[in-house]
């Protein structure tokens, strides 16, 4: 009887460890690709991606903060760091450019509503 009630105890306690485990990763096999959601602790999205079988980040990929908002645009291609790759961060937008998975160039600029007002290579 006591092996029986131990049983229920850890039965229970694992049900709410499988609730979060599923609730901070969903993956989804599209095509040749699984697709990615990743999450906060707090429920909120944190990034948004695919992988390719073989477990390399593939294509464009979005991060958002705990609070849901964008703070970065990224790309690869088959695991290397490809593109221009954009970072948030309040008023700020930093481009960061990639070639051979190498930073080539970096451009930040402070942005008020919908004009840009400065540029600082």
């Amino acid at each position: 009887m006591k092996r029986f009630a131990v049983l229920i105890i850890v039965a229970l306690l694992a049900v709410p460890v499988m609730a979060q485990i599923d609730k901070q990763k969903k993956l989804e096999l599209t095509g040749d690709l699984i697709s990615a959601t990743l999450y906060h602790d707090n429920g909120e999205v944190a990034q948004v991606g695919f992988y390719t079988k073989d477990g390399k980040l593939q294509g464009e990929w979005n991060s958002y903060d705990n609070n849901g908002i964008h703070t970065a645009k990224a790309f690869y291609d088959n695991g290397e760091k490809v593109g221009t790759w954009t970072f948030y961060n309040g008023n700020t937008k930093k481009e960061v450019r990639y070639v051979d998975s190498r930073i080539s160039e970096v451009k930040t600029w402070e942005v008020t509503g919908t004009r840009v007002v400065s540029n600082k290579p």
